[in-house]
């Protein structure tokens, strides 16, 4: 079980599409996706008994919840992770409803921290925890949790945080891939996927908070 740590603020950037663009754009293909051959995990992970309850520190996703801070609105549990492979992207990490999970290089997994907050965590929501993920394809000595700012808990792979983007409107569509030259697919083991790349920088789509439209690109720093 990777140990996490802490959590900061965050920053980033968006949307473009790549030349691999058509099979993860539309999400046609989420339905063809193969879970990929990872070490087999245990659909829970036990307990971490020296897990901190301060806000920052690491907890193991099998531990009882530190908190009771309120979900970000709009934002659900994410209740399972399961590696897959795609066509031209190769393998990804989707959560309970096969939409695919990004990781920040602007992050750190040495100690876990998130740097995505405020207006950015509205663009990639994080993927929060009650403590108890349902694993297939991800090793649960990988899996971990990081007590972030406002109290709610996060899932990390090999200390990473994980995301999910609002720009993928379907299940199986990455359009947050290379986003800023900082947001990447993860990998079921938790390094960032550099299969179809995007030509050039894409920009993020800009934060609910401050357009009514998210199918535009903006020039938003995360």
């Amino acid at each position: 079980m990777a140990q996490m740590k802490r959590t900061v603020i965050a920053v980033g950037a968006m949307f473009a599409l790549t030349a691999c663009a058509p099979a993860g754009y539309g999400g046609a293909d989420a339905g063809a996706a193969e879970p990929v051959a990872v070490a087999a995990a245990e659909p829970t992970v036990t307990a971490d008994p020296e897990a901190s309850a301060e806000p920052g520190a690491s907890a193991s996703p099998g531990a009882e919840a530190e908190t009771d801070a309120p979900l970000p609105e709009g934002v659900e549990l994410t209740d399972s992770l399961t590696g897959k492979k795609f066509p031209r992207m190769g393998s990804a990490v989707v959560n309970q409803d096969g939409y695919i999970l990004y990781r920040f290089d602007r992050d750190s997994n040495d100690p876990p921290a998130s740097n995505c907050d405020g207006q950015c965590a509205e663009v990639w929501p994080p993927a929060l925890t009650d403590g108890a993920p349902e694993l297939k394809g991800v090793s649960d000595d990988a899996v971990g949790t990081i007590t972030r700012e406002d109290g709610t808990r996060q899932i990390t792979l090999d200390g990473w945080p994980l995301y999910t983007y609002i720009g993928d409107k379907k299940p199986g569509a990455w359009k947050g891939q290379g986003v800023g030259g900082t947001w990447f697919v993860v990998n079921p083991d938790g390094s960032k996927n550099l299969e179809c790349l995007p030509k050039g920088t894409p920009k993020a789509v800009a934060p609910p908070s401050k357009t009514e439209s998210n199918d535009s690109d903006s020039d938003y720093d995360y």
